[in-house]
Formats: structure tokens, C-alpha cells, sequence
């Protein structure tokens, strides 16, 4: 793994951007990301919503030639790539998913294997398919690219097991350079990703995260109904469009009704609507017809609205991850715009119990001896033969998987090693008890954001790695002149001569984390098997709890 590099600008790069797509500059961190593959090197970029993350496939498909594979989890999003390429831009570019008629999947297979140069958007379901691997593999692919890329990393905010094969799909395919690529991810959930997708040498860049142009607010709360009140109060009297977080279905529905009864445009959306509600919804909001959104965290990925004026969280996120993704969908077109978060802090513990649960080791054990007995049995027999429902199976399967315990193939199931059910669930098991910790600490996390004193930008820019060395003014900490004086506090004492943000360090009971944070009187470590702690200086130094290890 290689740290990120400046280097002057490649007049090949700079002429793709200008002259294929008309991109009269590019940002910082886009030529580095473009020129890594297009040399042979993988590279992982971490750059916000709306700062451009596609141009970098893009131009370094357009440098490369050949076919481009594009892992998209989402078929909306994936159309809206292909439409933007062949109508805005040109280019061949395909989307090759369940929503195609058998004719429309054959003439996008002949289009990739009969062009010169390609895009093809595919999901991770679709990269199970043998069949599918195959054709691509024969065609030539000189380009992998990971969208979402989070997704892949069990300590991501929105890990999702489909994407554990593409380390193996990309090796079937040649090992063509990869790029991946996500709009958030702390420390560890970079590496995660690396190791997961078994990308070599990789360069990592994180850019652009910090956002000046939105304003950051914590607005706290004693009782839920003064919260309700706010919430609607604050939008009421809001310009421009907006969106509205909430942390349950019946929560979007009701203070879509709230608002709706003020008079303003407003409406639901969340996974438990029709489709075509949901489609309706995001188009109106797209189109500008609909001002305010309210929704669950199902909303956002693929939007591209520039004008948001202001995203409000009526509740606490699951991470950080997830509240600065959602607040960068604010202000893309570089106008003020606001985030505020309504805290109330008894909203964690609804977080908490949403983080999830360890399973018993006699259903895991049931699972792997039935898995075990019939090798290449499908999940939906599997869930069959347990009388379970296909989500409890499917969550089981993947946290033996999770644990290397059993493989998942178009074939079917198939369990790995000879070890007993009873050894295989206990394994299984303290792994997901070490997941639930860190899904936990995550929380925890949102808490300290909402709490702290110190200037919140500094906060939020400090867990993705970025350092701001001054308190931003652009907050409620700043504006109330609180940050200022814990920013004085902070740094009349320098722990940085010790500890510094990326470390490794070693704890003499938690073992092995990354430094997050530091502060005169504390720093913040993420453990791979506890998540995230937040560790007194005087108690660390006193009883030598942190070990720093060589780079």
C-alpha cells in the first residue's frame, strides 16, 4: 500500500477531460486517481458526493481502451451512467441486469463483444454468474472499477456480502488494475477494502471532504415532542429544496403528513413503498416539482440535485460515515447551504438496538451441518430445510462467510475445512460479537459529534483523516466561540510528539488499532475486534497501555 503522491498534471489526462467530456479542469486528487491504473497501479479513491468520482473510470477507460466493468449495486444508478454516457458524452456504455427483456440482454452482449471500447455496469449479483464472468474474461476486460466501494468492507456503514466474490471475480478476469472507489470511509474501513478487493500496491487518495459551504448545527432536545416541533418548525421555514432524514418508515410517513398539512410539497420515501412510488418521488424531487424529501437512509445513493439547500436529521445516524454521506448531498453547487442534526440523546439507544444482533450458537451450528452434509445446497432449500426465513438464512450464511467458513458460489453452498458445528458456530460467533461491538462504538462516534465542544467541521474532517488547522467559523460551536477556547485548550499540551493520527498502536488487552484522534487529554483508537475507544492520555501513558508499532 502506497501513500497518495502529488505529480504534475499529464497533458494526456488533462486532453481526455477536455476534449471527450468537455471538463475544462479537474479536481484535486482526479489526476493522480486517473494516472495510478493507467500505469498498472489499483487505486482507491475516497471523495465526496459530488466531487467527481466517476471522472476518474472514465477518463482512465477513455486512456486505457477496451472494456471497462463497473460494479454498481443499484439498477437506477447504473442506467443513469449509461444514459449520461452514450447521450451526453458519446461513449458505448451498457447496463447488463435483471431488469432486461432476453433481447435487450443479448444486443448489450453484442455491443460489448463487438466495440472496440466499452463501459459495462454490472451489479455484484450479476458477477456471481459463471456464465457471466466467463464472457467478460474471454472479451478482455482492461479495467475493474468498484462504485460504492464501502460496501464491501464489514466495518462499513453499509456492508453488503454480495461484494465479498469480486476479489475472486477479478482474478479470474486477469487481474486487470482496479480502481475503487467511495464517497466515505474512516481508516479502517480504507484498508478493509484494500485487502478485501486484494488490491496491490495500492495508492489510496482521500479528497475534497471538507465541505466550507455547509453550515453544520447540533440542535439538541429534552423530549421527543419538542423535537417533532422543531423539526417541522425548521423546515416550515426553510428556502429551497431539502431533505429530511428520519430513522423509521413510520417516521417518514408521519412528518411527511406534518408538513404536507403546512402546506409545503412534501413526501415519504422509504424500502417499504411501491416502486413506482419511489421512482415517482425521486424524480419529482430531481426535476424540482417535489421540495422536500422524507427519508429513511434508502434515499440518496445516485441522487445528483445540486441545489439542496439544507439536509435535516431528525435523528441520530448509525456512523459518521453515514451522516457526512447524507449531509454531502447538500450545497453540491458550492452555495451556503445548512446540515443540522436534532439530538436527542435517548435517539441512540434506537441505534443501538438497530446495530446488529449475535445470533445463538445452536442456530449457526444447525446452519454449517446442514451445509456441511449437502454440499452446493442453495440458500432457498437451506432456508427451507431450517424453517427459516430467507433473511435470518441469508444472515447466517453470511457471517459464516464472513468467518471463512463456508463459500458461496453460483453453485451453491459449500463448507470449508473439517472443523465441527460446534467449533465452526463458536468462531462464527465471536466474530459477529466482535462485529456488534464496533457497530456500537459507531454509534458511539455520532455521539461524540453531537457532543463535543471543539468545532464540529474539525470532528467530522479528523475521522476521514483530513486535517483542518483551524476552527472553521462555519459552525454552532464556532459561532457560539466554544470552539475557540477547546481549540486553545487542545493545544497547549501536543500529544502529537507520541501519537499521531494513522498510527499503529497495540493495546495491552484490545491488541491491534489505528489512532484516529488526538487530543491534549485523550485520543480515540479503532481496535479491528472492539471499534472505536476513546482512551484518557494520562491513564495510557501512566499504565503503558499503547504500543506504537513500526510502520
Amino acid at each position: 500500500m502506497t501513500t497518495a503522491r502529488s505529480a504534475p498534471p499529464k497533458p494526456d489526462i488533462a486532453a481526455a477531460a477536455r476534449d471527450v467530456f468537455g471538463w475544462a479542469r479537474l479536481r484535486e486528487g482526479q489526476i493522480e486517481a486517473v494516472q495510478a491504473p493507467t500505469s498498472g497501479q489499483d487505486v482507491l479513491a475516497v471523495m465526496p458526493t459530488g466531487y467527481g468520482k466517476s471522472a476518474v473510470y472514465q477518463l482512465a477507460s477513455i486512456l486505457l481502451g477496451g472494456v471497462t466493468v463497473v460494479v454498481s449495486p443499484l439498477i437506477a444508478l447504473q442506467d443513469d451512467q449509461v444514459r449520461s454516457l452514450r447521450e451526453v458524452h458519446g461513449r458505448s456504455a451498457v447496463a447488463i441486469n435483471s431488469s432486461l427483456s432476453d433481447k435487450e440482454t443479448k444486443e448489450a452482449w453484442s455491443e460489448v463483444e463487438g466495440g472496440e471500447q466499452c463501459f459495462v455496469f454490472l451489479s455484484p449479483e450479476q458477477l456471481a454468474k459463471t456464465s457471466v464472468v466467463s464472457r467478460l474474461a474471454a472479451r478482455g476486460v482492461t479495467l475493474f472499477t468498484v462504485d460504492e466501494a464501502h460496501c464491501v468492507s464489514s466495518w462499513g456503514h453499509d456492508f453488503r456480502p454480495d461484494y465479498l466474490g469480486l476479489d475472486e471475480v477479478i482474478e479470474r478476469l486477469g487481474r486487470p488494475p482496479v480502481i475503487a472507489l467511495t464517497a466515505t470511509g474512516s481508516g479502517p474501513v480504507r484498508t478493509d477494502i484494500v485487502e478485501r478487493l486484494g488490491m496491490r500496491d495500492a495508492l489510496i487518495l482521500a479528497r475534497g471532504f471538507d465541505r466550507p459551504n455547509i453550515r453544520l448545527e447540533v440542535v439538541r432536545h429534552e423530549s421527543d415532542d419538542d423535537k417533532r416541533r422543531a423539526v417541522v418548525r425548521q423546515v416550515r421555514d426553510a428556502t429551497g429544496p431539502g431533505l429530511v432524514y428520519v430513522a423509521t418508515r413510520a417516521d417518514a410517513e408521519r412528518y411527511a403528513e406534518a408538513l404536507q398539512a403546512e402546506g409545503i410539497p412534501a413526501d415519504a420515501y422509504h424500502a417499504g413503498l411501491p416502486d413506482a412510488h419511489r421512482e415517482d418521488v425521486h424524480n419529482r424531487f430531481t426535476d424540482g416539482t417535489l421540495d422536500i424529501v422524507v427519508a429513511t437512509s434508502a434515499f440518496g445513493m445516485g441522487i445528483d440535485k445540486p441545489d439542496v439547500r439544507f439536509v435535516v436529521h431528525e435523528a441520530v445516524t448509525d456512523s459518521i460515515d453515514s451522516y457526512y454521506q447524507e449531509v454531502g448531498r447538500a450545497g453540491r453547487d458550492g452555495k451556503d447551504s445548512l446540515a443540522t442534526l436534532h439530538y436527542r440523546a435517548e435517539d441512540l439507544g434506537l441505534r443501538t438496538f438497530f446495530a446488529s444482533g449475535v445470533p445463538s450458537e445452536e442456530s449457526i451450528a444447525r446452519l454449517y451441518e446442514v451445509v456441511k452434509k449437502s454440499p452446493s445446497i442453495s440458500i432457498s432449500d437451506l432456508a427451507s430445510r431450517l424453517d427459516l426465513s430467507a433473511r435470518t438464512c441469508r444472515g447466517l450464511v453470511n457471517l459464516l462467510e464472513e468467518a471463512s467458513l463456508l463459500t458461496a458460489t453460483a453453485a451453491g453452498l459449500t463448507a470449508i475445512g473439517r472443523r465441527s458445528p460446534a467449533t465452526a458456530a463458536r468462531i462464527a460467533a465471536q466474530r459477529a460479537e466482535a462485529q456488534h461491538r464496533v457497530e456500537k462504538s459507531r454509534v458511539q462516534m455520532v455521539r461524540g459529534y453531537a457532543e463535543t465542544l471543539e468545532c464540529r467541521r474539525i470532528f467530522l474532517l479528523g475521522y476521514f483523516g483530513e486535517d483542518l488547522p483551524s476552527p472553521c467559523g462555519n459552525c454552532d460551536t464556532c459561532t457560539s466561540g466554544v470552539s475557540y477556547e477547546e481549540f486553545a485548550r487542545e493545544h497547549r499540551d501536543d500529544m502529537a510528539a507520541t501519537f499521531v493520527v494513522d498510527a499503529r498502536v497495540k493495546h495491552t488487552k484490545w491488541g491491534v488499532g489505528v489512532v484516529m484522534r488526538v487530543e491534549d487529554d485523550r485520543i480515540t483508537v479503532f481496535f479491528d475486534n472492539e471499534g472505536y475507544k476513546v482512551l484518557s492520555v494520562e491513564a495510557v501513558q501512566q499504565n503503558r497501555l499503547l504500543t506504537v508499532l513500526p510502520v
